[in-house]
């Protein structure tokens, strides 16, 4: 009864381990999605609004209405969640790859 003890306690410190290992990648996988979100973001509205290529519309611009912000926030949360969903799931796969341990859960 005592080696399963053991056992568990030598796994979850494991697990905590790969999670404050992973935390530094986790945030450079962050910086660098949103980077990667924001650019991708900028070249689909180009595409879905072509009146407007250069400038996505912000909620303090006066010239754009309230229908057209909304939409290019929807859009561009969109992005960003798939983005990160992505980029996460990846850092966590390439993390576990080179320690042996998932960094969640």
């Amino acid at each position: 009864m005592s080696e399963t003890t053991s056992v568990d306690r030598s796994e979850r410190q494991g697990g905590k381990a790969a999670k404050i290992l992973y935390r530094p990648v986790g945030i450079v996988s962050s910086i660098v999605g949103g980077i990667v979100a924001g650019q991708v973001f900028k070249q689909v509205y180009k595409r879905v609004a072509p009146g407007h290529p250069d400038d996505v519309p912000g909620p303090l611009q006066s010239e754009y209405r309230l229908r057209e912000i909304v939409l290019a926030s929807l859009l561009q949360g969109a992005i960003f969640a798939v983005v990160k969903a992505l980029i996460d799931r990846g850092g966590a796969r390439a993390f576990e790859s080179f320690v042996g341990e998932w960094p969640g859960d």
